[in-house]
């Protein structure tokens, strides 16, 4: 399969009796949807960079990264890197100690934060990845996740604004751009308004729930005739409680309760508000719907609307949602 790419191309006006040139500001999206597509379009990025790359990550043990940073540092990219230490420093400190060794500047991340959840490589200052997915290769073949890859320029500036502060765990409210979801910042409210905008239907898949402020958001839509539908990890039946008074109230749920690293897990975080109207929305991003996630840690997701990325999240989660075990 290869990645789903699309374009949203900034307004010019015509020009008389001039051939028109493609616009230089087309904003460009790619949906990277695992575990159907693997890792070729990321490991692609990271080859392709000609001055720097910029990566925060909550866990990074995939050595093909690790080797294609080191190889581009080596060639004069400058490379930076942001690794959690509160909850993955342990797995995190072959890579660690390997970037440092191969003139990679390696940083672990600000201690201040529960834990640094965030999945984002920024290429040039140019193209960033906003992933669902950690950099892990034991996940990759049988957990769902997502990536998508834009160079939208005000996005793609601001994840480089908040990257610089990260790095010297400077304090940062991040800028927004015109998209990003952040934790511990505008994450809460942004999904929240997300979930309150929806008129027709809320397609929703979640490794993590028990934020009572999302669950509220969702039973109020239900109630105001939104169709919800969830696809949701849930080991030990740890959800069930939250998932219970979500089918109350109307909810259709479909659940996975994967034990083991051969079983397909649901490690995707994406909300799919109102697909196929002209309103619809899509947010793909590292935050979980738990109060640590959205309060407590470093996080990064997008809210966006684009036709082809719309498309492919809705077809992976509906077939999610038949796959799994009705709740």
């Amino acid at each position: 399969m290869h990645a789903i790419k699309s374009s949203q191309t900034a307004h010019s006006a015509r020009v008389p009796h001039r051939a028109q040139k493609p616009s230089s500001t087309a904003t460009t999206y790619t949906l990277v949807t695992e575990p159907d597509q693997g890792l070729t379009a990321i490991y692609n990025m990271i080859s392709s960079a000609k001055k720097s790359i910029d990566m925060t990550m909550y866990e990074l043990t995939d050595i093909t990264v690790t080797s294609s940073l080191a190889k581009a540092a080596a060639a004069g990219v400058t490379v930076r890197v942001i690794l959690d230490q509160n909850d993955e420093k342990t797995a995190n400190t072959p890579a660690y100690n390997h970037l440092a060794e191969n003139k990679v500047s390696v940083h672990w991340a600000n201690p201040a934060y529960n834990v640094t959840h965030q999945k984002t490589i920024t290429i040039d200052g140019a193209t960033s990845a906003i992933m669902t997915l950690n950099l892990t290769p034991d996940d990759y073949a049988e957990t769902r996740d997502f990536a998508v890859i834009t160079n939208n320029a005000a996005d793609v500036a601001a994840i480089e604004t908040t990257f610089d502060a990260d790095f010297k765990n400077a304090k940062i409210t991040p800028p927004t751009g015109g998209n990003l979801v952040w934790s511990p910042t505008n994450s809460r409210s942004a999904l929240q308004t997300l979930i309150d905008g929806a008129t027709k239907s809320l397609l929703i898949s979640q490794e993590e729930f028990d934020d009572t402020g999302m669950e509220n958001a969702l039973e109020t839509a239900l109630k105001r005739g939104v169709s919800v539908t969830l696809v949701q990890e849930n080991q030990g039946n740890k959800y069930s409680v939250v998932l219970t008074a979500l089918k109350g109230a109307g909810a259709k749920i479909a659940v996975y309760t994967s034990t083991d690293a051969k079983s397909y897990y649901i490690h995707a975080k994406s909300v799919l508000a109102d697909y196929g109207t002209p309103q619809a929305k899509l947010f793909l991003g590292s935050e979980n719907f738990s109060a640590d996630s959205l309060d407590k840690n470093r996080e990064l997701g997008l809210i966006f609307s684009e036709p082809a990325c719309m498309a492919g999240v809705n077809a992976a989660i509906t077939k999610d949602f038949k796959g799994g075990t009705a709740f």
